[in-house]
């Protein structure tokens, strides 16, 4: 199929009856022109081996991380690859996937990519069901990592039940349909704004909030790996930079150095996303020098920040779409759609202090997504989700 050729897949293959299943896979997938390279647990060659599959992908089969004195780098094929699919994936790989273990090789290349990792379990229906087993799929879920759904059927056990790993032609489609949307904002040009700013009050001290920055790096990741070239402005975090080809990160500490940036991009942007918490308010004079405590009080003059939202929304042209976010105490739904009006927003995204697990520096968030007429509730999950949802939201409302 034209869209895989040329397209770098690594396989990873762990130790179950299923395995033989793999050696399908890979015909198919080189036969659609994919470049194929294997990685297989010790225990995976106990049930297919080796030989067969590298014939088959045309490629040495990775094992170990050293093998004949030479050092096996799990960094290069990890970066070298557009996709990562384990099939089968056993309950052994699941619980060390879950807990970021790595003991072979097959999860030091895991850890190592940087591209999606597409998994398909397989295990009997009593594995399968277990409470273990389903917080460890949630657990590598909440990390990004596609599901590709068990199947029911007669089980190496005997059993018949869920558990079986799905037909070879199933994770084939399953490959072309993720390749099928990693594309679609092709050459989209997306602004994003994320984490808080700092206004000075002297060299030593600011006003800030709490904003870790989280959800507009899973934003912009998203957007990346769907083909957009993404500009993300960045206020003070300690998240690591995204490593993508096609995303640049731009950092800036005040509101005033996150407006120049984010004004200099405008003109060629496609879409806006503005998830920074921007300070509302600087001190009016920064010393210049640390202020020393002389007095019980002390009082600072402050002067409001300037409105980057408003600002680009003035300047906004009937093709570019700006999503802006709202994180609220009270009246929540009001206050968003005062701001969405107020700004010129294609629609707005509201989280709640009051919601548990969301606002700042959570792993996940409670979201609603606002517009003039409609409310749409997503609840609680990993921002990660809530960051294909907010893409996907933009899709289908603008670019389908």
């Amino acid at each position: 199929m034209e869209i895989l050729a040329g397209k770098k897949l690594i396989l990873g293959i762990t130790g179950s009856i299923a395995a033989y299943k793999s050696a399908f896979l890979i015909r198919i997938l080189v036969k659609s022109g994919a470049e194929v390279k294997v990685v297989m647990t010790e225990s995976a060659t106990q049930f297919i081996s080796p030989l067969t599959i590298s014939t088959l992908s045309k490629h040495r089969v990775l094992t170990q991380l050293m093998s004949e004195d030479t050092w096996n780098n799990h960094v290069e094929i990890g970066l070298w690859a557009d996709l990562m699919i384990v099939a089968p994936m056993s309950a052994n790989t699941l619980a060390k996937m879950a807990m970021g273990q790595c003991d072979n090789m097959l999860l030091a290349v895991y850890l190592s990519a940087k591209c999606k990792t597409l998994v398909a379990p397989a295990m009997d229906l009593d594995m399968w069901i277990h409470p273990t087993t389903k917080r460890n799929i949630d657990l590598i879920k909440n990390d990004g990592v596609g599901i590709i759904n068990v199947q029911h059927g007669e089980l190496a056990s005997g059993l018949v039940g869920e558990g079986r790993m799905a037909e070879p032609e199933d994770i084939f489609a399953q490959i072309v349909s993720h390749f099928h949307n990693f594309k679609d904002f092709d050459n989209k040009r997306v602004l994003i704004t994320a984490g808080p700013t700092y206004e000075s009050i002297d060299p030593v001290r600011f006003i800030g909030n709490y904003s870790s920055g989280k959800m507009g790096y899973t934003i912009a990741q998203e957007f990346a790996e769907r083909g957009a070239l993404v500009t993300l402005v960045s206020g003070p975090t300690s998240l690591a930079n995204p490593q993508y080809k096609n995303l640049e990160v731009i950092k800036v500490k005040s509101a005033d150095e996150m407006y120049e940036k984010c004004l200099s991009r405008f003109e060629e942007t496609d879409i806006a996303v503005l998830a920074a918490a921007v300070a509302d308010y600087k001190p009016k004079v920064a010393a210049k020098e640390k202020i020393k405590k002389k007095t019980d009080d002390l009082v600072l003059e402050l002067t409001k920040t300037v409105d980057i939202a408003a600002s680009l929304g003035k300047l906004k042209k009937p093709h570019q779409k700006i999503i802006g976010f709202a994180l609220e105490t009270t009246n929540e739904i009001e206050h968003a759609q005062q701001k969405l009006e107020k700004k010129s927003f294609d629609f707005i995204v509201l989280n709640s202090l009051n919601d548990a697990g969301a606002g700042f520096n959570h792993d996940t968030n409670n979201i609603k997504i606002i517009d003039k007429q409609v409310v749409k509730e997503f609840g609680l999950d990993s921002k990660k989700a809530h960051a294909k949802t907010i893409v996907n939201e933009i899709k289908s409302r603008f670019f389908a």
